[in-house]
Protein backbone atom coordinates (compact mmCIF):
# COMPACT_ATOMS: atom_id res chain seq x y z
CA UNK A 1 0.00 0.00 0.00
CA UNK A 2 1.38 3.46 -0.83
CA UNK A 3 2.16 6.22 1.91
CA UNK A 4 0.32 8.39 0.24
CA UNK A 5 -2.43 8.72 1.73
CA UNK A 6 -4.29 11.25 -1.20
CA UNK A 7 -3.33 9.00 -3.94
CA UNK A 8 -5.34 5.97 -2.50
CA UNK A 9 -8.25 5.67 -5.00
CA UNK A 10 -11.48 5.50 -2.09
CA UNK A 11 -13.70 7.75 -0.58
CA UNK A 12 -12.77 9.64 2.49
CA UNK A 13 -14.80 11.08 5.73
CA UNK A 14 -13.97 14.67 4.70
CA UNK A 15 -15.32 14.41 0.93
CA UNK A 16 -18.64 12.22 2.70
CA UNK A 17 -18.95 15.27 4.86
CA UNK A 18 -19.42 17.66 1.73
CA UNK A 19 -22.02 15.06 0.48
CA UNK A 20 -24.07 15.88 3.24
CA UNK A 21 -24.46 19.47 1.47
CA UNK A 22 -25.14 17.59 -2.19
CA UNK A 23 -23.43 15.19 -4.30
CA UNK A 24 -22.20 18.51 -6.16
CA UNK A 25 -20.79 19.62 -3.49
CA UNK A 26 -19.18 16.34 -2.93
CA UNK A 27 -17.80 16.29 -6.89
CA UNK A 28 -16.55 19.49 -6.63
CA UNK A 29 -14.37 18.73 -3.53
CA UNK A 30 -12.90 15.39 -5.16
CA UNK A 31 -11.96 16.78 -8.23
CA UNK A 32 -10.01 18.99 -6.25
CA UNK A 33 -12.29 22.52 -6.81
CA UNK A 34 -13.01 22.51 -4.26
CA UNK A 35 -9.83 22.84 -2.12
CA UNK A 36 -9.41 26.14 -0.04
CA UNK A 37 -6.26 27.95 -0.19
CA UNK A 38 -3.84 27.35 2.68
CA UNK A 39 -4.26 30.23 5.07
CA UNK A 40 -2.14 30.98 8.16
CA UNK A 41 -4.60 29.31 10.45
CA UNK A 42 -4.46 26.17 8.48
CA UNK A 43 -0.89 26.06 7.97
CA UNK A 44 -0.17 26.77 11.87
CA UNK A 45 -2.56 23.63 12.23
CA UNK A 46 -0.79 21.72 10.14
CA UNK A 47 3.01 22.34 11.97
CA UNK A 48 1.29 22.01 15.45
CA UNK A 49 -0.43 18.73 14.36
CA UNK A 50 3.38 17.61 13.16
CA UNK A 51 5.11 18.50 16.32
CA UNK A 52 2.58 16.76 18.28
CA UNK A 53 2.21 13.79 16.84
CA UNK A 54 5.11 13.27 14.64
CA UNK A 55 7.90 14.53 16.36
CA UNK A 56 11.68 13.61 14.85
CA UNK A 57 9.51 13.96 11.59
CA UNK A 58 8.49 17.29 12.64
CA UNK A 59 12.89 18.29 13.50
CA UNK A 60 13.61 16.80 10.13
CA UNK A 61 10.86 18.59 7.99
CA UNK A 62 10.97 22.13 9.33
CA UNK A 63 13.82 24.78 9.73
CA UNK A 64 12.98 27.70 12.15
CA UNK A 65 14.49 31.09 11.14
CA UNK A 66 15.64 32.78 13.50
CA UNK A 67 14.63 35.97 15.38
CA UNK A 68 16.18 38.93 13.85
CA UNK A 69 15.58 42.41 12.25
CA UNK A 70 15.73 41.78 8.22
CA UNK A 71 16.71 45.28 7.85
CA UNK A 72 19.77 44.96 9.37
CA UNK A 73 22.81 43.65 7.30
CA UNK A 74 23.38 41.16 10.18
CA UNK A 75 19.64 40.14 10.48
CA UNK A 76 19.53 39.61 6.68
CA UNK A 77 22.95 37.03 6.68
CA UNK A 78 21.14 35.00 9.34
CA UNK A 79 17.74 34.69 7.47
CA UNK A 80 20.03 33.92 4.46
CA UNK A 81 21.73 31.42 6.17
CA UNK A 82 18.83 28.85 7.33
CA UNK A 83 17.19 29.60 3.32
CA UNK A 84 20.61 28.38 2.07
CA UNK A 85 21.30 25.20 4.07
CA UNK A 86 17.33 24.01 3.31
CA UNK A 87 17.25 20.53 1.90
CA UNK A 88 14.69 19.27 -0.67
CA UNK A 89 11.13 19.39 0.78
CA UNK A 90 12.18 20.88 3.99
CA UNK A 91 10.01 24.08 4.60
CA UNK A 92 10.82 27.09 6.78
CA UNK A 93 8.83 28.23 9.68
CA UNK A 94 8.69 31.45 12.04
CA UNK A 95 10.13 31.28 15.45
CA UNK A 96 6.85 32.04 16.83
CA UNK A 97 5.55 29.15 14.96
CA UNK A 98 7.90 27.24 16.14
CA UNK A 99 7.40 28.27 19.95
CA UNK A 100 3.86 28.02 19.91
CA UNK A 101 3.87 24.59 18.44
CA UNK A 102 6.65 23.47 20.83
CA UNK A 103 4.84 24.56 24.35
CA UNK A 104 1.55 23.08 22.69
CA UNK A 105 3.45 19.73 23.15
CA UNK A 106 4.44 20.21 25.93
CA UNK A 107 1.17 20.96 27.21
CA UNK A 108 -0.23 17.57 25.68
CA UNK A 109 2.56 15.43 27.35
CA UNK A 110 2.29 16.97 31.03
CA UNK A 111 -1.82 16.78 31.29
CA UNK A 112 -2.46 13.80 33.65
CA UNK A 113 -5.20 12.62 31.29
CA UNK A 114 -3.63 13.61 27.34
CA UNK A 115 -0.31 12.20 28.04
CA UNK A 116 -1.13 8.43 28.38
CA UNK A 117 -1.93 8.13 25.06
CA UNK A 118 0.70 10.05 23.78
CA UNK A 119 3.31 7.86 25.55
CA UNK A 120 3.49 4.85 22.93
CA UNK A 121 1.76 5.02 20.46
CA UNK A 122 1.35 4.57 16.07
CA UNK A 123 0.98 8.34 14.53
CA UNK A 124 -0.96 8.39 11.10
CA UNK A 125 -2.18 4.78 10.46
CA UNK A 126 -3.85 4.21 6.98
CA UNK A 127 -6.50 2.01 6.96
CA UNK A 128 -8.33 0.91 3.49
CA UNK A 129 -11.56 -1.56 2.71
CA UNK A 130 -14.17 -2.05 0.95
CA UNK A 131 -17.51 -1.37 2.33
CA UNK A 132 -19.39 -5.25 1.80
CA UNK A 133 -23.04 -3.28 1.13
CA UNK A 134 -21.78 -1.73 -1.67
CA UNK A 135 -18.86 -2.33 -2.68
CA UNK A 136 -17.13 0.93 -2.75
CA UNK A 137 -13.33 1.64 -1.32
CA UNK A 138 -13.09 3.29 1.57
CA UNK A 139 -10.55 4.85 3.44
CA UNK A 140 -9.05 6.24 7.03
CA UNK A 141 -6.13 8.15 8.39
CA UNK A 142 -5.98 7.73 12.22
CA UNK A 143 -3.77 10.16 13.97
CA UNK A 144 -2.94 7.71 16.35
CA UNK A 145 -3.79 4.25 17.82
CA UNK A 146 -2.56 2.88 20.68
CA UNK A 147 -3.25 0.05 22.50
CA UNK A 148 -3.45 0.53 26.62
CA UNK A 149 -4.34 -2.67 29.06
CA UNK A 150 -5.74 -4.72 25.80
CA UNK A 151 -8.14 -1.90 24.52
CA UNK A 152 -7.72 -0.63 21.40
CA UNK A 153 -7.75 3.12 20.82
CA UNK A 154 -8.43 5.60 18.11
CA UNK A 155 -6.93 9.02 19.19
CA UNK A 156 -8.03 12.01 17.07
CA UNK A 157 -5.67 15.73 18.03
CA UNK A 158 -7.83 18.64 17.69
CA UNK A 159 -7.13 22.25 18.25
CA UNK A 160 -9.85 24.36 19.48
CA UNK A 161 -10.51 27.79 20.63
CA UNK A 162 -11.80 26.50 23.56
CA UNK A 163 -12.44 23.01 26.44
CA UNK A 164 -14.89 24.86 28.54
CA UNK A 165 -17.77 22.94 28.47
CA UNK A 166 -20.27 22.95 24.68
CA UNK A 167 -17.54 24.69 22.85
CA UNK A 168 -15.80 21.38 21.24
CA UNK A 169 -19.01 19.74 21.34
CA UNK A 170 -20.56 22.45 18.62
CA UNK A 171 -17.66 22.14 16.95
CA UNK A 172 -18.59 18.14 17.01
CA UNK A 173 -21.41 19.07 15.10
CA UNK A 174 -20.07 21.88 13.00
CA UNK A 175 -17.69 19.35 11.16
CA UNK A 176 -19.10 16.28 11.31
CA UNK A 177 -17.11 14.60 14.27
CA UNK A 178 -19.71 11.98 14.94
CA UNK A 179 -19.23 10.67 11.47
CA UNK A 180 -15.63 10.66 11.96
CA UNK A 181 -15.74 8.76 14.50
CA UNK A 182 -18.45 6.38 13.26
CA UNK A 183 -16.59 5.75 10.12
CA UNK A 184 -12.98 5.28 11.65
CA UNK A 185 -13.89 2.70 14.11
CA UNK A 186 -15.30 0.62 11.23
CA UNK A 187 -12.98 1.34 9.17
CA UNK A 188 -10.38 -0.18 12.43
CA UNK A 189 -12.62 -3.04 12.86
CA UNK A 190 -12.65 -4.00 8.76
CA UNK A 191 -8.93 -4.58 8.84
CA UNK A 192 -8.03 -5.48 12.87
CA UNK A 193 -11.41 -7.63 14.05
CA UNK A 194 -10.63 -5.51 16.97
CA UNK A 195 -13.44 -2.95 18.10
CA UNK A 196 -11.40 0.11 19.64
CA UNK A 197 -12.54 2.80 21.40
CA UNK A 198 -12.59 6.49 19.92
CA UNK A 199 -11.08 9.60 22.05
CA UNK A 200 -11.01 13.19 20.91
CA UNK A 201 -8.16 15.14 22.39
CA UNK A 202 -8.74 18.50 22.15
CA UNK A 203 -6.33 21.80 23.16
CA UNK A 204 -6.99 25.45 23.12
CA UNK A 205 -4.55 27.00 20.72
CA UNK A 206 -4.02 30.00 23.22
CA UNK A 207 -1.79 29.42 26.38
CA UNK A 208 -1.60 27.86 28.62
CA UNK A 209 -2.84 25.18 26.11
CA UNK A 210 -5.37 23.51 28.15
CA UNK A 211 -6.51 20.26 26.41
CA UNK A 212 -9.02 17.66 27.14
CA UNK A 213 -9.84 14.34 26.45
CA UNK A 214 -13.49 13.24 25.06
CA UNK A 215 -14.48 9.45 24.68
CA UNK A 216 -17.11 9.12 22.61
CA UNK A 217 -19.43 6.64 23.60
CA UNK A 218 -21.06 3.37 22.07
CA UNK A 219 -24.20 5.25 21.02
CA UNK A 220 -22.23 8.34 19.54
CA UNK A 221 -20.35 5.81 17.95
CA UNK A 222 -23.17 4.37 16.79
CA UNK A 223 -25.01 7.14 15.16
CA UNK A 224 -21.67 8.03 13.60
CA UNK A 225 -21.53 4.41 11.92
CA UNK A 226 -25.13 5.11 11.02
CA UNK A 227 -24.54 8.58 9.30
CA UNK A 228 -21.95 7.27 7.40
CA UNK A 229 -23.83 4.07 5.16
CA UNK A 230 -26.73 6.19 4.86
CA UNK A 231 -23.70 8.83 3.22
CA UNK A 232 -21.82 5.90 1.42
CA UNK A 233 -25.36 4.67 -0.50
CA UNK A 234 -25.90 8.09 -1.55
CA UNK A 235 -22.33 7.86 -3.14
CA UNK A 236 -22.93 5.03 -4.37
CA UNK A 237 -26.11 5.71 -6.24
CA UNK A 238 -24.31 8.90 -7.41
CA UNK A 239 -21.39 7.14 -8.57
CA UNK A 240 -23.21 4.22 -10.56
CA UNK A 241 -25.83 6.92 -12.06
CA UNK A 242 -23.14 9.19 -13.04
CA UNK A 243 -25.60 12.18 -11.27
CA UNK A 244 -24.74 15.02 -9.09
CA UNK A 245 -27.52 17.32 -8.16
CA UNK A 246 -27.06 19.99 -5.98
CA UNK A 247 -29.79 20.62 -3.51
CA UNK A 248 -33.17 18.99 -3.03
CA UNK A 249 -36.18 21.14 -4.02
CA UNK A 250 -38.09 22.66 -0.94
CA UNK A 251 -41.00 24.39 0.44
CA UNK A 252 -41.01 27.74 1.86
CA UNK A 253 -43.67 27.82 4.67
CA UNK A 254 -45.33 31.19 6.30
CA UNK A 255 -44.30 30.44 9.74
CA UNK A 256 -40.17 30.85 8.23
CA UNK A 257 -40.54 34.64 8.47
CA UNK A 258 -43.26 34.85 11.10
Amino acid sequence: MTDNYDAIPAVRRSLLWELKKSPAHFKWAAEGEGIDEETPALRLGTIIHMCVLEFDKYLDHYRVLPRCDRRTKEGKARHQEVLDKLEPGQEVITWDEHDQAIQMRAAIMDDPYASKFFSQFRPEQIYVWTDPETGEACKIKADLVVVIDGQDYIIDFKTTDSCQDGHFERSVKKYGYQLQAGMYCEGYFANTYRDPKFIFVAQEKKPPYACRVYECDPYFIQQGKEEFHRLLQIYHHCKENDTWPGYMPTELIGDDYG
